[in-house]
């Protein structure tokens, strides 16, 4: 009997690398941004952008619009009204190889248990038509620590492997904007640890990065720019240096008081 691989599809076609290296872009920009489900206000007339070489921490209680956040700037959602553009171009004149440039890691994790962790890396990047796919699979099992286990089933990996995993499948295709939503979730200090240097790294070769995170603690001395959101309302925080929580409960009294 074959196989069953149970796991949520991905919402992403076949991509050519080839085609994506073609755009490029180093920022994102969203305009007047509302992202509306019926009556319900998720994103508010939001107005950001977000450059190369800079992590952004995106805060806010459960419900705030973090997460649709990061859906629209994905391409997965679309705005109710308002812009998002990459490098001044819209997703839709761009079209299908702006996605060969965005890497996503979001709660659903879109690996298959029954597959090794190699060959789910294998299977993402037949998806993106990755070249050298064999070289850039066995260095994203080194990044991750598991070229032990590359040839071990997915399902018998802990939470933490798993997210480990999954951080390079969203960075196989070595993209240009990386959003990150809640991904310290489930790490030991190792994993943390391995996350925090690897965040570093893409914002040193340029990356834009959007972290969408509760976690205060590992996001100190992490992000260069700190984003509160309540009720799809947005509030930069012009100095994200100190204690972030103590920042955080600061922004949010000071703008919704």
């Amino acid at each position: 009997m074959g196989r069953s691989h149970r796991a949520a599809t991905p919402r992403v076609g076949l991509i050519s690398v080839s085609a994506s290296s073609l755009i490029d872009f180093t920022q994102v920009e969203l305009a007047e941004v509302s992202r509306h489900y019926g009556r319900r206000r998720a994103l508010a007339r939001t107005s950001l952008t977000f450059r190369a070489g800079e992590i952004v921490g995106l805060f806010g209680p459960n419900g705030a619009g973090k997460s649709t956040m990061l859906s629209v700037i994905a391409t997965m959602v679309r705005p109710t009204s308002g812009t998002v553009t990459y490098g001044g171009a819209t997703a839709k004149s761009l079209g299908d190889p702006l996605r060969g440039r965005i890497g996503v890691l979001g709660h659903d994790l879109f690996l298959y248990g029954d597959l090794t962790a190699r060959e789910n890396l294998e299977f993402f990047g037949r998806l993106y038509s990755v070249d050298r796919l064999g070289e850039r699979v066995e260095a994203a099992l080194a990044a991750a620590r598991l070229t032990e286990r590359a040839n071990d089933r997915v399902s018998a990996f802990s939470r933490g492997l798993r997210q480990r995993l999954a951080l390079e499948r969203a960075l196989l295709h070595s993209p240009r904007l990386v959003l990150l939503d809640e991904p310290f979730t489930g790490l030991d200090d190792e994993s943390t640890a391995l996350l925090t240097a690897r965040l570093r790294q893409l914002r040193d070769s340029g990356a834009i990065v959007l972290m969408a995170t509760h976690d205060f603690e590992n996001a100190d001395d992490l992000i260069d720019r700190m984003i509160c959101l309540r009720d799809g309302r947005v509030r930069e925080v012009p100095d994200a240096r100190g204690n972030l929580r103590v920042r955080y409960r600061q922004a949010m009294a000071e703008a919704w008081s």
